[in-house]
């Protein structure tokens, strides 16, 4: 959740450090802080709570400079979001300075052992512990690299720490511990970056490297040594150069990153079926995954684990793999995943969504499938994530950058990036022929283009939107693959617009969600022509009948929902399997367009933050 940067070269680094910031403001926080070591090498701290612009107000009355700093945004765990709990926290003698992501969950008896040793707290933090360790430490070694690494050796809980001394004003420290919170490292051209997120520094470096758990790195303005925590050095460092711009990651000519990001997805699909199936023959390749012969010979069933909307793709991916590879699939929670003592082994392939790659819920549940020897396979949008790293193969959805925390581009990239998946299984296990692959290869080739038609309605689902926007209650409802398109319409209506929206089966309306229907509360019923199309109109028929307002999701020519709902979206007609993408995305535009006229934040919504990387 929180945002780190961190720079060391011969530029001043306060307005690298504020540029940094601003670009990882889409993680979600509530407030901000930079510390850069002047030219009398002291530390100069400046922080703030709310948004960044304070801390830039803060920064223009005391202006610091200096060719080494790092910077935070912090989301509050523990203490409340003000000034004096912001990061960077000093040590006692003023000449450590610490930022974390993460949770310290010993800080307690750590803050009592060293209070009860002369130890004066200035916070409520947790993140004050580490940085008052750090000193202890020091004093007692006089090496920085060692009293760091003493230090974390006594935290538990997962975390990211990024350390900078006035002792040692050179070099930048950073570590990881656990799956939360990662630490990117950039490399330029005698210069040095740290990040917790790659667009941070993207517009200086394309070259990063990524730490893993229990590694430490020391970054000077050479390069970079790393190690783990326990001293042994680890001589070569994979860097990776990330295929992604700065450019793409600014909103150019559109209002928010997430409308920029809604009218992405054509691309983003294009780029993410690009290479992967043969538009000749039908079939698909995803050598990365390495779904081998010998590997799939023993997979038995299929476990997908996400969270949040990644969670509703998983959804997808049942539908998809059990109809056509016919292998049972479970789906679930990351965040309950590892508490119930899941049923895996050798047989299972173990898929994991998450378009961060850093989502602590679905790592932890990577861990235990781990343990248990399952077939661990990542799709994941953020290239060299932990995820990435930690599975055994993945699938990149190839959405580029992300930055709004409502996810809209990498969950149609996901859901897209299933299909294919099941296409592989289903071809490999011989259950899929080649004139159905070929077929279902011109519908995806032709799904770009499908889901512009869509977004040129996008002026239409505005004036929709605003008519509904006065709402407080929403009900959507869908069948079969659009039951999880459903649950995400309502997920996106709730998270930028702070509207109540729920997500049925329309099957289980009558099972006590109808007690709700009135004229007060409109139902979105996703009904295109499939093969549960007269279910849906019963459903529609039933809302209209308890006076319920209906906007109807439905096919060109579609006279008989036409002539009962009260609004329609025509979404042309595509493949069943595909039509869930030609569903989803005009909600996602009602939901943007109401968030807009209500004033909300649509970017960075209340109470949320892109990447979930502490429980």
């Amino acid at each position: 959740m929180c945002g780190i940067v961190g720079y060391i070269g011969p530029r001043d680094a306060t307005p690298i450090l504020l540029d940094g910031l601003k670009r990882l403001e889409y993680r979600g926080y509530d407030s901000a802080g930079l510390a850069v070591i002047n030219a009398r090498n002291e530390i100069e701290i400046r922080r703030d709570a709310g948004k960044l612009s304070n801390l830039r107000q803060r920064v223009a009355e005391a202006p610091t400079n200096g060719h080494i700093g790092i910077g935070h945004t912090r989301w509050a765990t523990h203490g409340p979001p003000t000034a004096y709990n912001a990061h960077p926290h000093r040590a006692q003698d003023g000449r450590i300075v610490v930022v974390q992501n993460g949770i310290v969950e010993n800080f307690l008896p750590l803050r009592q052992e060293l209070m009860a040793q002369g130890y004066a707290f200035a916070s409520d933090t947790d993140t004050e512990v580490i940085v008052q360790l750090i000193h202890r430490e020091f004093t007692q070694t006089e090496d920085l690299e060692e009293a760091v690494r003493r230090a974390l050796r006594l935290l538990q809980g997962p975390s990211a720490v990024v350390v900078l001394s006035a002792y040692e004003p050179d070099r930048l420290i950073a570590a990881r511990l656990g799956n939360a919170g990662a630490v990117v490292v950039g490399y330029g051209e005698g210069e040095m970056f740290l990040a917790s997120d790659i667009p941070a520094i993207l517009e200086h470096t394309r070259r990063m490297a990524f730490l893993e758990n229990q590694e430490m790195v020391v970054v000077t303005r050479e390069g970079a040594r790393y190690s783990t925590l326990d001293g042994e050095l680890i001589p070569h460092k994979e860097i990776i150069t990330i295929p992604w711009d700065s450019v793409s990651a600014a909103k150019g000519p559109y209002r928010h990153f997430m409308q920029k990001e809604i009218f992405d997805q054509p691309n983003a699909l294009t780029d993410t079926i690009r290479g992967r199936i043969d538009f000749v023959t039908g079939e698909v390749a995803l050598p990365a995954a390495n779904l081998t012969p010998q590997v799939l010979q023993r997979i038995e069933r299929v476990t997908i684990v996400a969270c949040g909307t990644s969670y509703y793709a998983g959804l997808m991916g049942k539908f998809y793999i059990e109809r056509l590879a016919r292998l049972p699939v479970e789906v679930d929670y990351g965040s309950e995943y590892r508490y119930r003592e899941p049923i895996i082994d050798e047989r299972t392939l173990f898929i994991a969504i998450t378009q961060s790659g850093e989502t602590v819920d679905t790592l932890a549940a990577m861990e235990e499938a781990r343990r248990h020897h399952a077939f661990l396979l990542s799709i994941v949008n953020a290239v060299g994530s932990q995820a990435a790293r930690v599975a055994d193969g993945v699938i990149y959805m190839q959405a580029g950058p992300e930055i709004g925390v409502a996810s809209t581009k990498a969950f149609t990239a996901s859901v897209v990036d299933q299909l294919l998946l099941a296409m592989y299984l289903a071809q490999q296990r011989g259950l899929m022929d080649p004139a159905a692959s070929l077929e279902l290869a011109h519908e995806l080739a032709l799904l770009p283009q499908k889901l512009g038609h869509v977004l040129a309605m996008d002026e239409d689902i505005r004036k929709l939107g605003i008519a509904y926007a006065n709402y407080q209650d929403f009900l959507y409802l869908g069948r079969g693959l659009q039951y999880p398109i459903a649950l995400e319409g309502a997920l996106k209506l709730k998270e930028i617009s702070y509207i109540h929206a729920e997500g049925y089966p329309a099957g289980e309306m009558k099972h006590g969600p109808i007690a709700l229907i009135d004229e007060t509360m409109p139902t979105v019923a996703i009904a295109p022509r499939d093969h549960v199309y007269e279910k849906m109109v019963s459903q529609v028929e039933q809302v209209k009948a308890r006076r319920g307002r209906v906007i109807a999701v439905v096919n060109p020519e579609d006279h008989v929902i036409a002539g009962k709902a009260d609004d329609l979206i025509v979404v042309p007609e595509a493949s069943p399997w595909l039509l869930p993408i030609l569903t989803v995305v005009p909600l996602q535009l009602f939901a943007y367009h109401i968030a807009v006229w209500r004033g909300a934040d649509v970017d960075q919504p209340r109470n949320l933050a892109k990447s979930v990387t502490v429980e």
